[in-house]
């Protein structure tokens, strides 16, 4: 199941932290990004998987999981690698070859916590067709990949990726289970991200048949303390590599409606096809949506990633750190928000260190995932204004000077 071939394929790329950000979208896309917040573009759609089984399977509406069943069952792959954060049941996940239904259903399940896809590439039997589920920074090298003709990488045939805001170092289960008064010596039987009804809650059964439960809401108080490095220096939320990109539908409107529902966004050709066969089929029930819409959705968190990573990968960089370099910087950039910036950094510098992640172990989450939540909403508020000022409008520009992309 796992892989014990050797991964110095992929030691070249991490010896630098420029990002070739521009230089692969002309590559794979031939142009630079339509748009400066969403990437390139064909259609944006809002809905679910019709299988009620699909769709309650997955973190949200089921739309990544249909379709790579799709692709299995049309004959397209041969297999998918995906990403199970139960293989072993432990906080960390780990990346797995799906070549059946259940196995692909298996994996429907989010996962918040690192996981290296590309370490399985090795794996992958020559001669077949495979899809592969990524986080923005593992899609971009995938593409590097395919660009420098590594024969393994070019048998992904179709790249799917969920939005990703920020993802957390395996220690924050840990903490959580320690926090909830279960001891280190109770084995983790089964972990999911999104249990239960849309948007879920994290359930963490214990071998002792202990069972932690926290909502999606309120666990987010493990963020400041856990999150990873990846999360904090990337400028890519809506994964601008995939063929097909997929997050929540945070709106009111599919809040009330209950259930699951999901922005998709479709990238390629070739991916815009299997969406509106998998439309007309009765697969997928979607509506379309103006790609304004979509971004209105998540602009807190797209102005997390567009400025927000830019502005600290920049700061650490200036100190002599290392820190990735897309090459391209966000326009407008007024001092406000690098003000607001400060705040948020200073929270991350305060929190992620080990005497505050070991305070946090004694502190209830039925106490502390309230009072987060509450100071969360009303620091969304308050910044709102300034996050949101010229967001709109963004345009990113190259380090020459060039315009990258704008957002008309």
């Amino acid at each position: 199941m796992f892989s014990s071939k050797s991964t110095d394929f992929l030691k070249p790329y991490f010896l630098s932290n420029k990002v070739p950000y521009l230089d692969i979208y002309h590559f794979h896309y031939g142009r630079p990004p339509e748009n400066a917040l969403m990437g390139n573009v064909i259609a944006s759609r809002v809905g679910h998987a019709d299988d009620e089984r699909v769709r309650r399977a997955g973190a949200s509406g089921g739309v990544m999981t249909a379709v790579l069943l799709h692709l299995l069952e049309t004959g397209r792959i041969d297999g998918a690698v995906v990403a199970r954060q139960d293989v072993p049941a432990s906080p960390s996940a780990a990346a797995v070859i799906a070549t059946t239904r259940g196995e692909i259903m298996a994996a429907a399940q989010s996962v918040y916590v690192p996981v290296s896809i590309l370490e399985r590439l090795p794996d992958l039997e020559p001669g077949k067709n495979y899809a592969m589920t990524a986080l923005p920074e593992e899609a971009i090298l995938l593409r590097q990949l395919q660009r420098d003709r590594y024969a393994p990488a070019l048998q992904i045939k179709w790249l799917l990726g969920p939005y990703t805001g920020t993802a957390l170092k395996p220690g924050a289960i840990r903490c959580l289970l320690r926090a909830s008064g279960v001891r280190d010596s109770d084995v983790i039987k089964s972990l999911k991200w999104r249990a239960g009804e849309w948007p879920g809650y994290l359930e963490i059964v214990m071998a002792s048949g202990k069972v932690v439960r926290s909502k999606k809401v309120y666990y987010n108080f493990l963020i400041p303390f856990f999150i990873t490095r990846g999360s904090l220096f990337s400028m890519d939320f809506t994964n601008e590599f995939c063929d097909l990109a997929v997050g929540d539908a945070w709106s009111p409107v599919f809040e009330r409606l209950g259930g699951g529902h999901s922005v998709v966004l479709t990238r390629g050709v070739e991916m815009e096809k299997i969406i509106l066969e998998m439309r007309a089929a009765g697969k997928l029930r979607l509506e379309d949506i103006e790609l304004s819409r979509a971004s209105e959705m998540h602009g807190h968190m797209l102005d997390f990633k567009k400025r927000g990573g830019y502005i600290r990968s920049r700061v650490l960089r200036r100190l002599g750190f290392a820190a990735p370099d897309y090459g391209v910087r966000p326009v407008p950039l007024p001092l406000s928000r690098w003000l607001v910036e400060a705040v948020v950094s200073s929270l991350f510098l305060c929190c992620g260190n080990r005497v505050a992640r070991k305070f946090l172990e004694f502190v209830p989450e039925a106490v502390i995932g309230p009072v987060f939540n509450r100071l969360r909403l009303a620091w969304k508020a308050f910044s709102k204004p300034t996050k949101r000022k010229g967001l709109a409008n963004l345009r990113m520009i190259a380090e020459s000077g060039l315009d990258a992309g704008k957002n008309p």
